[in-house]
């Protein structure tokens, strides 16, 4: 998976939109962030519930991981864009979009 992959794929989430968060491209829906892209990292930050951060971590820590502060605890998750599989990927998004769009 590569970074411009896993922008078309956010993007192609009805209504999503692409914006700047403090230098980092985000990914929006009604205003309010589901994802952003680490480009020097290589990597995506999705907003998932803390149960399904927990759900995809145990999938592979190595992948889908917690971000390390406090936006981690409450379920603020990071995906490795090199080790991650496309359809892991594009459940993840869909998850954290679907959250954004309920609320």
């Amino acid at each position: 998976m590569d970074i411009e992959t896993a922008r078309q794929i956010a993007l192609s989430l009805p209504g999503a939109v692409e914006m700047d968060h403090f230098g980092r491209p985000s990914f929006r829906l009604n205003g309010k962030i589901f994802a952003t892209l680490w480009l020097k990292q290589n990597r995506m930050m999705i907003k998932l519930s803390p149960i399904d951060q927990d759900v995809f971590h145990s999938f592979d820590p190595a992948v889908f991981y917690p971000v390390p502060n406090k936006w981690g605890l409450k379920g603020a998750t990071f995906v490795e864009l090199a080790k991650v599989r496309q359809d892991m990927l594009e459940d993840a998004l869909n998850i954290a979009y679907g959250m954004v769009l309920g609320s």
